[in-house]
């Protein structure tokens, strides 16, 4: 464990090998089975999670038994209730394994007590806040301006392995769409072809 947390590290800043061994005790590694829940809604996020294999998924249901999927997270990628995770309030999310998953998880102590230790993975944290923000924001003006369609493609370019990776339902869960109009689209594109 911890290859693709160091790989993905090196894409941002450099780490030494005695940095990487000094981070290492500040994960927890847990394995998740598929369906099995990382967080429930209602619950305090205690850990922000470094995904190493597998896939989680963080969503809510609404009054009327609908599920809304806020965000999928894939090998390398983190995921968490950051608002939970900071402010020790209870979540609305929940989040659980799509895929049986190989995660690192990471306390708000611990987490604190490692940038303190080693300040690049400061640097390197902040930089995923940016990118999430950022993230956040392109998520909110596509809900807000974009067709149902325009979503739909720019999901395809910008996340092609969710497209190819989980079923239909859930990707149109995720655009906020039926998964009837989720099938229409799919037709329509490939018609264009």
């Amino acid at each position: 464990m911890f290859e693709i947390l160091f790989q993905k590290i090196d894409e941002k800043i450099s780490l030494s090998p005695e940095e990487q061994e000094s981070i290492k005790p500040f994960f927890t590694p847990k394995k998740l089975r598929k369906k099995q829940y990382f967080l429930q809604a209602g619950e305090v996020c205690k850990y922000v999670v470094f995904i190493e294999k597998g896939a989680l998924r963080s969503y809510t249901i609404d009054d009327k038994g609908h599920e809304h999927i806020v965000q999928f997270a894939l090998e390398g990628w983190w995921i968490s209730d950051n608002y939970s995770f900071f402010t020790s309030e209870p979540s609305s999310y929940m989040i659980d394994a799509l895929e049986d998953s190989e995660i690192l998880l990471l306390s708000l102590p611990d987490y604190e007590s490692m940038v303190l230790k080693v300040p690049k993975m400061e640097r390197y944290l902040r930089i995923l806040m940016q990118n999430s923000l950022i993230a956040l924001q392109s998520r909110i003006l596509s809900s807000l301006s974009y067709s149902t369609e325009e979503k739909y493609l720019k999901l395809l370019s910008t996340y092609p392995d969710i497209i190819h990776r989980f079923p239909q339902h859930l990707i149109a869960s995720y655009l906020g769409i039926a998964p009837e109009t989720l099938s229409r689209i799919r037709k329509k594109i490939t018609f264009k072809k």
